[in-house]
Parts: structure tokens; sequence; C-alpha cells
């Protein structure tokens, strides 16, 4: 299935640039970084790594990161602003790395994009070391379930956030700022149900805000619909 990563490359690394991309920035980084931060992490792996943003933030924090996509545009991308950074060609469902060979594995911002979303996990939870820990930032399922676009205009000028079809997964074409990516639409209990069948067992939940500080329309409609989550699931050191 195409889903449009190839197409999009360009235009998603001219968006994202160096810095990433609003919701990157003023939203996930903190905490993302936050809960790989002082815990004896040597080792991760990020699954759906893109250009290699959140690679090149782990590196700096001490951890030796392998990233890893299917698009091949993003993983040029990711050796060129990293060359000394460790990048494959990989997808996500199925790879060529050894069982337990990390402490860590991401998927930041990437589950939606993978149609098998099981087989996944199940391939996170083998690469991970017992008692390693599978970190994910993910869409909101609510948002994913927005339908035509989320926000609209009513006629007295206040705005609405609508969703519609929430318990029916699907395949969902998006298109912004030269960007068109099929991904996919899941109810949170899609997600929940796979790690758990997978064997995790979750060690956090967060729904984070904008960074103290952060104003403006677009952080004043984050505050009301939330995009994102972030859980931290555990590979159990006995199972």
């Amino acid at each position: 299935m195409d889903t449009g990563w190839d197409a999009s490359a360009d235009a998603w690394i001219a968006l994202v640039g160096s810095e990433g991309d609003w919701g990157r920035r003023f939203v996930l980084d903190r905490p993302m970084l936050e809960r790989c931060r002082g815990r004896g992490i040597v080792r991760a792996l990020d699954i759906g790594c893109g250009e290699g943003r959140f690679c090149r933030m782990l590196v700096r924090e001490g951890i030796a990161t392998v990233g890893i996509d299917p698009t091949a545009g993003l993983i040029e991308q990711a050796r060129h602003l990293h060359p000394d950074g460790d990048y494959r060609i990989e997808r996500a469902e199925a790879t060529s790395l050894p069982d337990a060979g990390f402490d860590l594995v991401v998927s930041y911002l990437s589950l939606i994009d993978i149609a098998d979303l099981e087989a996944a996990i199940r391939e996170a939870h083998r690469l991970l070391r017992p008692g390693g820990s599978f970190l994910i930032a993910n869409l909101q399922s609510f948002n994913t379930a927005a339908e035509p676009l989320g926000w609209s205009h009513e006629p007295d000028g206040s705005r609405r956030f609508s969703i519609d079809h929430y318990l029916e997964a699907r395949p969902r074409w998006t298109e912004w700022q030269g960007i068109r990516i099929c991904n996919w639409h899941r109810p949170l209990a899609s997600y929940m149900t796979a790690l758990l069948d997978a064997g995790f067992c979750l060690t956090h939940f967060a729904e984070p805000g904008p960074e103290p500080g952060c104003t403006g329309p677009k952080a004043d409609r984050y505050r009301r619909a939330p995009n994102f989550l972030v859980m931290e699931w555990q590979k159990p050191v006995f199972a």
C-alpha cells in the first residue's frame, strides 16, 4: 500500500527543518526527553525515525541510537544530517535487528503510520531487553477521528472540534503544507489491547500541554483539544 511518504519526503524535510514542527517543539520534546534521562539507558531504537531528529537528540543525551524508517528519502536526509549516526531502511513490523538488543524503543508519532499495528508492537517487544521500555508519543484517537478537519467555524463565530466514527479503525489520507500521507485512525482501545496482548505493562501515561509560557491561538486551541498523548510500557523482566 502506497502511504504517500516517498512522494512527501521532501516536503516533510522542509517542514520540520532542524527544529521540528510546533507540536514536537512546544509539546512533546520535553516530556519525551524527560522519560529518557537519568535511567541508565545505553542503547535505543527509534522506529519510524524519519529524518532522524529525535535520534540526534537522544545521542546528545549520551544514548547510542539506531534509527529505522521505510522511507529512503528520509533515511538519506538523516544520514546527511548525522553522518556518524546509525540509520537503516527497515520496516517496524519485521526488522533485521537482533532479539533483546535495546534498553529503549521509541515510537515518536509513528504508530499511526503503520498498517499492521500488532506486528509492529510485537516486534518492539522482541527487540527490547527484559526490563526495557517502549516509549510512545501518539496522536490522540479523537484527533485522528476528526471529521473532516476537526476545528470548524460556527455561525456565532465560535470554534468547535468535531469527531465522528470514533470506534471504526480505518486508514485516512491527510494533507498539509505539501505533504499528503495515509495514516490510521484507531480507537485508543486498539493500541492498549495490542500492547497488553504483546506482553507489555503500562508504567506511564500523560497528556502533555504546551510548554509553560507558550501562548497564542494555536496553544489555546491545543489546550481545548490536545493532539497528543505519551505512554511508556515495560517489557517484564520475567515473563
